[in-house]
């Protein structure tokens, strides 16, 4: 799942895949909403994302969706 991040005064988003499920997700935002002082990811990878509560901007939560690879007709 994809994970896209905005951060304030920054010109560029974080977009993180991850394996973790869109509840977990929602529910680390919301507690780094909550009082928290940062918002923590682990991508697909076993890398983590911590941005500080202060700075964050957005966050998409994408869809589990699988994306079709090949050549069909248009």
């Amino acid at each position: 799942m994809e994970v896209t991040i905005g951060v304030q005064n920054l010109a560029r988003e974080l977009v993180v895949d991850t394996d973790q499920s869109p509840e977990s997700v929602a529910k680390a935002v919301s507690d780094a909403l909550g009082g928290a002082p940062a918002f923590e990811l682990t991508d697909a990878r076993g890398r983590r994302v911590i941005v500080p509560t202060a700075s964050l901007g957005y966050v998409e939560i994408g869809t589990e969706e699988q994306r079709k690879v090949g050549f069909g007709s248009l």
